[in-house]
């Protein structure tokens, strides 16, 4: 089992042959906004530190994790019961592929993913199992074809991703008549290549992509940045 962490004040431990707590994540649940009341999906949950850090940010929202590895499942339940958050926060084993059978159409206002980066033939150096990092149990077209199924007509979809498979995250949006609407690039420090991108498409949307200002984790000097002190919540303890 591995360390427990802080995400803020939230406890969390990931569940073993899970992936770990990475800055996608992170970055992610500092990219998301949520409307007042929000019904949240995570796509491809984990152990449950995307909704744990929504929950953290919004006080009433509402999130179901849907996962497909049973120790990280088992691991989320762990997290929600240790937050006390039951009320709020729910983890279900079960294939995102056969979401249709497991949660109700346009059931929310929001559906969020961390989902696999590398293709199945493709080489990854992660540390945390096969199914983790590569497109094994479920496809980016399959995480598209779910949040069309889930989101209510106006409701978004909030992605991390690499900024290799761009052009994929845009055709398969509008493809599922997800609307690509912003789109943020992330770097480590000023003048790098850009190592995460983040999206958010809206269903039902008109054209039009708005880009917005590079997230920047570093300065010159390799010292966090305001961003990093914020999303890493290092004015509250931070990751302990």
């Amino acid at each position: 089992m591995t360390d427990e962490l802080l995400l803020g004040r939230m406890p969390f431990q990931a569940g073993p042959d899970s992936f770990p707590l990475s800055t996608d994540t992170m970055v992610l649940g500092d990219f998301v906004r949520l409307p007042k009341n929000a019904r949240v999906v995570d796509l491809g949950s984990g152990s449950g530190a995307l909704g744990l850090l929504l929950c953290g940010r919004y006080p009433d929202c509402t999130v179901t994790g849907l996962e497909l590895h049973r120790p990280s499942h088992e691991a989320a339940l762990r997290n929600i019961a240790r937050n006390r958050l039951s009320e709020r926060m729910e983890s279900r084993l079960g294939d995102l592929r056969q979401v249709c059978s497991l949660l109700p159409p346009g059931s929310c206002h929001c559906v969020v993913s961390n989902p696999p980066y590398f293709s199945a033939g493709a080489s990854s150096r992660s540390p945390a199992g096969p199914q983790a990092r590569k497109e094994l149990a479920c496809t980016l077209e399959d995480v598209f074809s779910a949040a069309a199924w889930l989101l209510r007509f106006g409701g978004s979809l909030y992605l991390v991703h690499r900024p290799e498979r761009l052009v994929d995250l845009l055709s398969l949006g509008r493809a599922q008549g997800l609307e690509p609407k912003e789109l943020q690039t992330v770097c480590h420090r000023p003048g790098h290549v850009p190592s995460l991108v983040l999206l958010r498409c809206r269903r039902g949307a008109k054209p039009g992509l708005v880009m917005l200002p590079e997230l920047t984790l570093y300065g010159p000097d390799g010292a966090p940045t305001p961003a990093f002190r914020r999303i890493y919540h290092m004015d509250e303890g931070g990751l302990s």
